[in-house]
């Protein structure tokens, strides 16, 4: 799934879509989407403006559930990403990356931890980025293990959000 036009500022990676976003068509329109928009600091509106943010994922299909109760979704499949999401990315020149989930981060960078890249100052082509833990309700460990992560993170995330969407609608003027 994409959504977005080549000129929004700022590009989302996440990991594949759930069983939600699947059916409905639209990125992030679960729980996890809530807690992202939150995090970023912008509502609906704003975060599905197509001119505003094009988001994109490692896995371009619902992967399928891992059949544990509670366990989740299963990784996106890793023909994708090769397939469609690396020629986006040489494609479109957003003034902010934003990399959601394990998943996301190892395609950029590599095999480096999550931990550590969260909590990183990062460029990814020369911008500004970040890489997010993912905020499905099913990653309470990580959130646990993580308290500072909101107080730490948040507030220069939010300011790079408001910084690439303030430069764009400038831009329209």
């Amino acid at each position: 799934m994409v959504w977005g036009r080549a000129e929004a500022p700022i590009m989302l990676i996440g990991q594949a879509p759930s069983r939600t976003v699947h059916q409905t068509r639209r990125p992030f329109n679960d729980a996890s989407g809530k807690k992202l928009r939150r995090w970023l600091g912008v509502n609906e509106d704003t975060f599905w403006n197509q001119s505003l943010f094009y988001i994109g994922a490692v896995g371009r299909c619902y992967p399928g559930s891992t059949g544990k109760k509670g366990g989740g979704d299963r990784p996106p499949s890793p023909i994708c990403a090769p397939l469609y999401l690396d020629k986006e990315v040489v494609l479109l020149q957003p003034e902010l990356y934003l990399m959601v989930g394990g998943h996301s981060a190892r395609h950029f960078f590599g095999n480096k931890r999550l931990n550590e890249l969260v909590f990183e100052d990062l460029r990814y082509k020369g911008m500004p980025a970040f890489v997010l833990p993912h905020p499905s309700p099913l990653n309470m460990k990580w959130f646990k293990d993580h308290p500072h992560f909101e107080e730490v993170v948040l507030p220069s995330l939010q300011a790079a959000v408001q910084a690439a969407l303030s430069k764009s609608v400038r831009s329209l003027a």
